[in-house]
């Protein structure tokens, strides 16, 4: 007979062994974005197809539900019962599918992705938008049955997978504040600079020999060890891997060295983010990352909030210099500190600043709901993309490569989830000011290059907390109250109208 701790017991080892198998899934999709050759995409997708499906057996099979609810009478500490609910959270998620649906979306995202991977640098939208019909069909088919099996509308269930707890409902009176907020703002942003000295642009080319070794650099001074990680190249910068081996990879240009210095950046909060997770509960869902939103707070917090600061650019400046090769005003760290913040519309979402960056994921939720509620076709993207950054930015793509072709989300299936950056970066400068009033010594340890008071704090309020907590809870525990746009705005106007 199966006792109550003993159907715990037998969930932690089937979750241990699900969630192992998505690391090995994250390191084959990394190879597919970095090394792999265009004449191993069949076997890659055979090998996703069989992994994802075996994953999904292992959590749907009827015994799990079985094991979840004799467990559900064990008893349990906090971690445990934490743990227990995002079991429960997981099963509900994968029974909602069917195995045939999960192997081919799979199939579907694969395919698609490699169509993305020649259709983005040609700007060609037509090359892959065959493949984005059938990948959006299955999308739906799965948002629908989701809704159906939680209770929610089909766009809420994607999202819940990536934003537990998440809802439109929540998102878009806060969107909409920011929509009416943001505009005028920067019109204020554009005036106010128009007052001042214009960043001088240090002179390149900038070799990217230079380049990666400033990144190496300022990745190992914010304490990303190069034992458990590696940094790569790809079409699309990304952080993946797992907790004890983290992939970050980046794209170099030879003419700006400054996107892909933010973007390293940008990743390597991810990657600290991932490495402090909770060892203990390494293989469990409690163990987990919160959310995407929290994830992405991460990221923001080191690449907005501390390395576009005049603090960090202090003790960055000569290291920057030192690397490229450059000397002079263009190189000092005031000068880069004004070219860091300098504020323009522009039309690509990672290297955007932080006045405008919201405006870009505000035009990728609006697709993604008219898509998922089937008020749009994927052949339709193109032209709502156009209009809405013209609508938000007052700027429109000149081809489709800086248009909707410009991320790999959607083209490797990730649809419900994009609302999170911008919860992310409200959530970051909320943190942010958190550990600031906790640890008054944070801010001058920066201009030295002392990263320490600061991971410590975020290592214990945030990273180890896990998914122990909901966002509201870990958001409330570590700065006081929920997720508040208020902060963030006042961060905005503390930085840009100074």
């Amino acid at each position: 007979m199966t006792t109550a701790a003993t159907a715990y017991a037998e969930l932690e080892d089937r979750f241990r062994r699900y969630l192992v198998l998505g690391q090995a899934q994250g390191v084959l999709h990394w190879d597919m974005s970095t090394m792999m050759p265009r004449g191993g995409a069949e076997a890659r997708a055979e090998q996703l197809a069989v992994l994802k499906t075996t994953r999904h057996a292992l959590l749907a099979a009827p015994e799990t539900g079985d094991l979840v609810a004799a467990a559900g009478e064990a008893e349990l500490d906090g971690w445990r019962r934490a743990n227990l609910a995002e079991m429960e959270r997981r099963w509900r998620h994968a029974t909602a599918l069917d195995e045939d649906l999960v192997e081919a979306l799979s199939r579907a995202e694969t395919a698609c992705e490699m169509a993305w991977r020649e259709a983005r640098p040609a700007g060609d939208f037509a090359a892959v938008v065959a493949d984005l019909k059938v990948l959006v069909a299955l999308v739906r088919e799965t948002a629908a049955a989701k809704a159906d099996a939680l209770g929610l509308a089909p766009y809420d269930a994607l999202l819940d997978a990536y934003e537990p707890g998440g809802r439109q409902a929540e998102i878009d009176p806060l969107f909409d504040d920011l929509e009416a907020f943001l505009p005028q703002f920067l019109g204020r942003v554009v005036e106010h600079q128009a007052r001042r000295p214009a960043p001088v642009p240090p002179p390149g080319p900038f070799p990217i020999a230079g380049q990666r070794a400033l990144a190496r650099h300022l990745m190992a001074a914010l304490g990303f060890d190069f034992d458990h990680g590696r940094l790569d190249q790809s079409r699309h910068p990304f952080c993946g891997g797992v907790p004890d081996d983290v992939r970050i990879t980046i794209r170099y240009d030879e003419d700006d060295f400054t996107p892909g210095l933010m973007a390293v950046l940008h990743e390597t909060g991810h990657a600290l983010y991932e490495r402090s997770l909770p060892p203990a509960w390494r293989h469990q869902p409690v163990g987990q990352a919160r959310s995407m939103s929290i994830h992405e707070s991460q990221s923001l917090l080191i690449e907005m909030q501390v390395c576009r600061s005049r603090p960090f650019l202090a003790f960055a400046a000569p290291l920057i210099g030192g690397a490229l090769g450059g000397a002079g005003e263009a190189w000092d760290g005031d000068n880069l500190y004004r070219l860091l913040t300098r504020v323009e519309p522009g039309l690509i979402r990672v290297d955007a600043d932080e006045v405008t960056y919201p405006a870009h994921v505000i035009v990728r939720y609006g697709i993604e709901k008219a898509i998922i509620g089937g008020t749009m076709e994927a052949a339709e993207i193109p032209a709502a993309w156009n209009e809405g950054m013209d609508r938000l930015l007052g700027i429109t793509p000149p081809g489709d490569g800086d248009g909707c072709l410009q991320d790999i989300h959607w083209y490797d299936g990730a649809w419900g989830y994009f609302p999170t950056y911008t919860l992310g970066a409200i959530a970051a400068a909320q943190i942010f000011a958190a550990a600031r009033q906790a640890d008054a010594t944070i801010t001058a340890a920066i201009a030295k290059g002392d990263f320490k008071p600061l991971l410590a704090w975020l290592g214990q309020a945030i990273h180890a907390q896990g998914s122990l907590l909901s966002v509201p809870e870990l958001l409330t525990q570590a700065t006081g109250r929920a997720l508040d746009a208020d902060l963030f705005k006042t961060h905005l106007k503390d930085r840009y109208l100074a």
